[in-house]
């Protein structure tokens, strides 16, 4: 059997795109920075079928990239730029997207790899309770690959990164074997825990299919602030002082005069406060009760505000969280960034916001920065209009890691840093890496140059679709 007849019969022959132009929009990126040419588009709809897509491609020698809501910002989620004579699959998880009844008792519910973050934050909260995670990209990412990315968004101050949320994980490995552990139990020491594994692994180890994930009791009560501060300094300070007063801090933004300026224009609408401070950050405090008059009250005994605005109503949280969550939308209307997201010790997040204007001047004259980012986590969306993407990447994770950084806080290393992996794995750890993902995908068919730099070998001529 011919490799596009065993895909046709895994997935039903709708759902092997081989035309061109229906490929189009899934080989490349949100960004449009990376792009590729998959030599057919795969829409499975259960593990099953996943599993046969996987055992056909590992028949034919053929690689395969896997793609969620293809909202990743490091290109893991295309195919390479690399020119050979055997183009990959492209595996889209969008069809798994089955959600199972929820557990109140256990605050756990099943989720297809393809359910949208939006969907599965309204049915829990149909039953009262909440998901844990939140970012604005909520519409189109897909759990699935927000597992695969160990994907952070604005709550990770109150509720952890999506492996935290992770009791349990469907997949399918590369030689269609299943592994399955969706019980959800709340103690489990039998062993190497794969799900866990699975998260962050970015496709390379396996597809995931399926996942268990905790829920979290609703918090209706919540109380937002816009405020400005002289710096980055005062703005870690200020953070320190308000999560000592309240025990409900549950986001916690940093944005910049350059950020918000270009928000405003595409949004057009005016920033309040601007002109004001150095830094804004944003506070939302959440509770099961309205937390608002104990937020302006914390606010008074911090000497780091300048000037503040609160919201006092759903729809002016709505508008304020807008300045922070249009930033993406508006830094890509300006061109096709390059985009970075980095951590550091919180105690170095002032130096890096102060030394990033030297280091990305000096890799493109030209260069246009925007900052923004996760302040809880001193984790920076570092984002670069008009430079060149290799330079201006190895200045500015150079920085990081002299700072003791990591050069992926939340996005994954995708092929965009996969090269500067170095600089935040010592040797050892990434000697162990290699030597896990080839005991799950001996040939090395699962997202090649995803992680890791693409090894050269010998090539493989694979079996052609038609």
């Amino acid at each position: 059997m011919t490799l596009a007849a065993a895909l046709e019969a895994a997935v039903g022959p709708e759902h092997v795109l081989v035309d061109k132009d229906l490929r189009a929009s899934y080989e490349t990126d949100w960004t449009r920075r990376f792009t590729g040419t998959a030599r057919a588009v795969v829409r499975p709809a259960t593990t099953e079928q996943v599993a046969g897509v996987l055992a056909a491609c590992t028949g034919a020698r053929v690689p395969v990239v896997v793609q969620g809501g293809n909202t990743g910002l490091v290109g893991g989620g295309v195919p390479g730029p690399e020119p050979g004579d055997n183009p990959p699959v492209l595996l889209v998880t969008t069809r798994l997207d089955e959600l199972s009844a929820l557990s109140p008792a256990a605050r756990q519910v099943t989720a297809g790899a393809g359910v949208r973050l939006a969907a599965l934050t309204a049915r829990a909260r149909a039953a009262g309770l909440d998901f844990g995670v939140d970012l604005a990209a909520r519409d189109s990412a897909t759990v699935g690959g927000m597992v695969a990315t160990n994907a952070g968004g604005i709550r990770v101050v109150r509720h952890g990164s999506m492996r935290e949320q992770v009791a349990g994980v469907e997949a399918a490995l590369a030689d269609g074997r299943i592994i399955s552990r969706l019980d959800g139990l709340a103690k489990d020491s039998t062993g190497y825990d794969l799900g866990h594994l699975l998260a962050g692994s970015e496709g390379t180890l396996a597809v995931i299919t399926r996942l268990r994930l905790r829920l979290v009791a609703p918090e209706p009560g919540r109380a937002l602030a816009f405020i400005a501060v002289r710096d980055t300094a005062d703005a870690v300070e200020l953070l320190a002082g308000l999560r000592a007063r309240l025990a409900g801090v549950s986001a916690a933004e940093l944005c910049f005069a350059a950020g918000l300026e270009l928000v405003a224009r595409y949004l057009g609408t005016p920033v309040p406060l601007a002109g004001t401070g150095g830094a804004y950050v944003l506070i939302e405090v959440a509770g099961d009760t309205d937390p608002l008059d104990e937020l302006l009250a914390a606010l008074q005994e911090c000497d780091q505000v300048l000037d503040a605005t609160v919201a006092s109503s759903a729809a002016e949280r709505a508008r304020l969280w807008q300045l922070r969550e249009a930033h993406t939308e508006a830094i890509s209307s300006a061109g096709i960034p390059v985009k970075l997201d980095v951590s550091v010790p919180a105690g170095r997040l002032a130096e890096l916001v102060g030394r990033l204007p030297d280091a990305v001047a000096a890799a493109g004259p030209a260069a246009r920065l925007i900052v923004f980012g996760h302040l809880a986590e001193a984790n920076l969306h570092v984002n670069v209009l008009h430079a060149d993407a290799e330079a201006v990447t190895g200045a500015v994770l150079a920085l990081v890691a002299s700072l003791r950084g990591s050069i992926s806080s939340e996005h994954g290393i995708g092929r965009a840093k996969a090269t500067w992996l170095g600089l935040s794995r010592s040797q050892p750890e990434i000697d162990l890496m290699r030597a896990v993902k080839a005991a799950f995908d001996p040939l090395g068919l699962l997202n090649p140059g995803v992680l890791f730099p693409a090894a050269p070998r010998a090539a493989q001529a694979g079996a052609g679709v038609g």
